[in-house]
């Protein structure tokens, strides 16, 4: 930190306190060289997750996309909501530890492994809409080995 009278960077930090919301800690200082006193704030800066799309877009994460293909995929299924939240949570907090960014098919086969533990209907849903079948084939040979699985 450079004093704000010599700009010279040696200081002592005198007092510490963090704000009442907890969002920044301020700090009174003394420059060592000069004596002269000033205050200093320090805030987590956030950088957003960024979502790398098939196509190469970049897009910031967005936890409300992920809840809403979860509600479509579990729609009139025995989950509670409770379920779905958590799951929801699960994922950004699995993810918010990476790098800053995450590729989206990665997203999506996690969120596919844990729907298939979950409920299998719902599973079924949601990969149809993000594996992008091409054919009715696809999907039947998708159905199949999912049936397979459970023998």
């Amino acid at each position: 930190m450079n004093c704000p009278q010599c700009a010279k960077i040696a200081d002592k930090v005198i007092e510490t306190r963090e704000s009442k919301d907890g969002l920044y800690i301020r700090r009174r200082r003394e420059c060592l060289s000069c004596g002269k006193r000033f205050t200093t704030y320090e805030k987590i800066e956030n950088i957003p997750l960024m979502v790398v799309k098939k196509d190469g877009r970049r897009e910031p994460f967005d936890l409300d996309k992920i809840r809403k293909g979860l509600y479509r995929a579990m729609e009139k299924r025995p989950v509670q909501t409770k379920q779905i939240e958590q799951l929801a949570s699960q994922i950004e907090e699995f993810f918010s530890g990476s790098d800053r960014e995450v590729h989206s098919v990665k997203i999506g086969e996690m969120i596919m492994e844990k729907l298939k533990s979950m409920d299998k209907v719902a599973y079924v849903r949601f990969a149809s809409v993000y594996l992008e079948f091409k054919s009715l084939q696809e999907f039947l040979t998708e159905l199949h080995s999912l049936l397979k699985k459970e023998e």
